[in-house]
């Protein structure tokens, strides 16, 4: 791909960082501040926690745009500190409101992604893992604040617009799948899948070689709460084929960091009848 390509594809994943943003933003205008204190299902992190947690990450993200020794040093800091990150997002950010929090976090999402759109298209950024192209940088962030504004969508059983800008999140997930495997020192069964799914918009997205007997096929959006572990494959409707298959929707992850579990099923499912004050 060359330059003057790299760039319109980077202006366009960044596009859609902030369109992701701002769609998470519309339903926490919503919210009360007895909301923003309200437990998700997400290992009991309240609606603040997981601002909180989204707002650091993007912190990050601006440490690393700012040069390698910057985001060594917040990363040292928070080793230093010893505690969890939501802990630590708690010290650093302070104690603040709700509504607060979210327009610091919004005004840095901002910030972040005209950060990206500035950088050069072939720079490595660090990060916690592996460093990452401005382009991946940004579908990584994507990800993320899909997945965990997931979690604040289920608790009020709010249906969020989807759309195939989540096709980005489909494609680590289906890059990820060695990953999957390998962060737990496994090796990754063969061959890989065929995954075929259904987008938002009704196209039909394919990966790998075809197989009848070896497949992930359905709902776009459900595979993405698979591998982002939003949900437990059982409480989807996709069709897994095959050994190969069904290990790897057991265990899917996209996001880097230590194995962690799927949750267990039914876990996860939103619960209409527990809305409040969002509809």
């Amino acid at each position: 791909m060359n330059e003057q390509n790299e760039s319109a594809a980077l202006a366009a994943q960044v596009a859609d960082l902030r369109a992701e943003g701002r769609e998470l933003d519309a339903l926490l205008s919503q919210l009360s501040d007895a909301d923003w204190r309200r437990a998700t299902a997400f290992k009991g992190w309240t609606i603040w926690d997981v601002v909180a947690h989204l707002h650091l990450t993007d912190h990050m993200g601006m440490s690393s745009l700012a040069g390698e020794a910057r985001f060594r040093a917040l990363m040292k800091d928070m080793a230093s500190a010893r505690a969890p990150m939501t802990a630590y997002a708690r010290r650093w950010i302070g104690d603040i409101s709700g509504a607060t929090l979210r327009d610091r976090w919004r005004t840095l999402l901002e910030d972040l992604c005209a950060g990206l759109e500035a950088t050069d298209p072939d720079v490595r950024l660090a990060w916690a893992g592996p460093g990452m192209k401005p382009r991946m940088f940004a579908t990584a962030r994507q990800m993320e604040t899909w997945a965990h504004g997931s979690e604040i969508f289920d608790l009020f059983g709010v249906q969020r617009r989807e759309t195939d800008r989540i096709r980005n999140i489909v494609t680590i997930g289906v890059r990820t799948f060695g990953w999957t495997f390998a962060n737990r020192k496994l090796e990754a069964p063969a061959p890989v899948p065929f995954v075929r799914l259904t987008a938002p918009s009704g196209a039909v997205w394919e990966w790998n070689e075809a197989q009848t007997d070896n497949c992930v096929e359905g709902r776009a959006v459900e595979f993405c709460q698979v591998v982002t572990q939003t949900r437990n494959v059982a409480d989807t409707t996709l069709r897994v084929v095959g050994e190969p298959a069904r290990r790897w929707m057991a265990i899917a992850q996209c996001f880097a960091g230590l194995p962690e579990d799927a949750p267990a099923p039914g876990a996860r499912v939103p619960d209409g009848n527990r809305a409040a004050s969002v509809r």
